[in-house]
């Protein structure tokens, strides 16, 4: 919603300031196709060489993110936390075995079905079992499952932020593309010299229609929502880090109870359920 408040401010105040100065739209209506051809196509064509077809659906799928927002609410922090408790209480009092069904068939298992939303994010799925799995082989050193799992956050998110960087690599050429379409619009009219001064200024007006363009395009539509999706992206990565937070705590020895409290403490303040919110989503994992 506030992507296409925002771009509704963008374009009013643009378009309604030149105006209100006075200026014919004329000029711009009928450059701006050409223009947006000359500049928009060579973004894309840079864009597409840039990047292969996996970047590519990821920087289309990007768009999506950009107006939805971020993935998970406070529901879903809550709703992490109770699974992460059930997990490693479970492992804590009745030990591996009754743990390893759980890890090994998640889509069967009675504790992570009770969360749909979660399971449909693979890497959340993934991250845990595998997590917990290194533990049931033996893996206890706090210090090197911490160091694993922040090698596996690193991966993720450097993967996931390559649309917000590939989108802010365009805004960032589109100002010199606007400026080699301007070159293309006064090497025509440098053509047309002999051309009565009224004329002239028309064919100058023109070519400066693609500077414009360039810098409007990459300053208030593209960079922005490079800006945002890199936003987005960061507000989501924290989601993986209580899950690390958690499961860390737990190889330290701490109680189910005390390991989702020190990762409540590092969820982004507006989402973090209070401390009795925490107590009756775990209380309510355990009924059901």
């Amino acid at each position: 919603m506030f992507p296409v408040i925002g771009l509704v401010v963008v374009f009013g105040m643009v378009f309604g300031g030149f105006m209100l100065a006075g200026g014919h739209f004329e000029v711009l209506i009928e450059a701006a196709p050409m223009e947006f051809m000359m500049i928009g196509g060579a973004a894309l064509g840079a864009l597409i060489i840039s990047n292969d077809m996996n970047g590519l659906k990821s920087v289309a799928g990007g768009f999506g993110k950009v107006m939805s927002g971020p993935k998970w609410n406070k529901k879903d922090y809550s709703d992490l936390l109770a699974l992460l408790f059930q997990l490693t209480k479970l492992m804590k009092t009745k030990g591996i075995v009754a743990l390893e069904p759980h890890i090994e068939n998640p889509k069967e298992s009675a504790i992570f079905s009770k969360y749909p939303k979660l399971c449909k994010d693979h890497f959340v799925v993934d991250f845990i079992c595998d997590t917990l799995r290194m533990m049931t082989m033996n893996l206890d050193d706090p210090h090197q499952v911490e160091d694993a799992m922040e090698k596996q956050i690193e991966k993720h998110h450097h993967e996931s932020l390559h649309p917000a960087h590939a989108l802010q690599g365009m805004a960032d050429g589109l100002p010199a593309l606007g400026i080699v379409a301007a070159v293309l619009g006064i090497v025509k009219t440098m053509g047309a010299i002999n051309e009565p001064p009224e004329i002239l200024g028309l064919m100058i007006g023109k070519a400066l229609v693609g500077t414009f363009l360039g810098v409007f395009l990459a300053y208030g539509i593209v960079g922005p929502i490079a800006a945002r999706l890199n936003g987005v992206i960061e507000h989501d990565a924290q989601f993986y880090k209580i899950i690390r937070d958690v499961l860390v705590a737990h190889l330290h020895g701490n109680a189910a109870q005390v390991s989702v409290e020190i990762g409540r403490g590092s969820v982004p303040t507006p989402l973090q359920p209070s401390f009795s919110q925490l107590e009756e989503a775990l209380a309510a994992a355990a009924e059901a």
